[in-house]
């Protein structure tokens, strides 16, 4: 997609995603989105792109590392739970529990066992997020081998993007077909007619991220509200000159070096 049509449909969609915005905190609505996928898939992006005009106490990004030694000994989807919506917040998670539905079982970091008990317990427990009133989005976003390689070697040769390549991502560069499986197995037990998995074709990254705005916009039920989005009036600007304050000029400031300067 061409970058001039993408800004010009991205426009139209934030205007769609302020009215959703303003439902969400106007009547106390509680959303998650699951962003999910192969490394290089287009997760990242796609979440700043839907955040770039929003309002932050609105919207909230949730990116774990790594569990803690104690985290360890905890109810697994226990360190999630406290990151979840309260009402009048869209939280959109940077990966998220489905950690433990590829990543874990195919990189050895649980065992087989905590895999299947997993793979049980997570269609309950989003029963219950959704019975609660959450609305839960789970986003797949799909990308090619070929294209996935020609991401990596972009993150290889470009010092800008190398802090997001990591070992890890290395690893599963070699574990293609394992983490196939993994995900085709955790579609089968985990979509649900309550919290299904919707795959995002992600080898067009603009594209890809249109459609993922355009299916948050067909999940969460929002309006209009006119009122709300009245021009605001502005009250007349004090004048500077009628106040006994006298401005220190820049140049009296600790002012930083101009760098651009002419």
């Amino acid at each position: 997609m061409k970058k001039k049509t993408f800004e010009a449909e991205l426009e139209v969609l934030e205007f769609e995603l302020a009215k959703l915005q303003e439902t969400v905190q106007r009547k106390g609505l509680k959303v998650a989105v699951i962003f999910e996928g192969r490394d290089a898939a287009g997760k990242g992006g796609a979440i700043k792109t839907i955040l770039r005009r929003m309002n932050a106490r609105i919207w909230r990004v949730v990116a774990l590392p790594k569990p803690s030694d104690r985290e360890r000994t905890q109810w697994y989807f226990e360190r999630y739970v406290k990151h979840l919506s309260a009402g009048g917040e869209i939280v959109l998670f940077d990966r998220s529990w489905y950690n433990r539905a590829v990543i874990e079982p195919v990189m050895g970091f649980c065992t087989e066992q905590e895999h299947e008990t997993f793979m049980r317990e997570a269609p309950m427990f989003e029963k219950m997020l959704v019975d609660s009133g959450l609305i839960l989005i789970k986003f797949w976003i799909h990308v090619s081998a070929e294209e996935q390689e020609a991401r990596f070697q972009d993150r290889a040769h470009d010092p800008r993007k190398r802090w997001k390549l990591s070992p890890i991502d290395l690893k599963a560069r070699e574990l293609w077909i394992e983490f196939t499986k993994a995900r085709d197995k955790m579609f089968a037990q985990c979509s649900k007619d309550y919290s299904p998995w919707l795959v995002v074709d992600g080898n067009d990254k603009r594209k890809a991220r249109l459609n993922i705005i355009r299916a948050i916009l067909d999940r969460v039920p929002y309006e209009f509200n006119g009122e709300a989005f009245d021009p605001v009036a502005l009250p007349p600007r004090p004048s500077i000159d009628d106040c006994d304050y006298d401005e220190p000029a820049l140049a009296e400031l600790n002012l930083i070096k101009d760098y651009y300067a002419d």
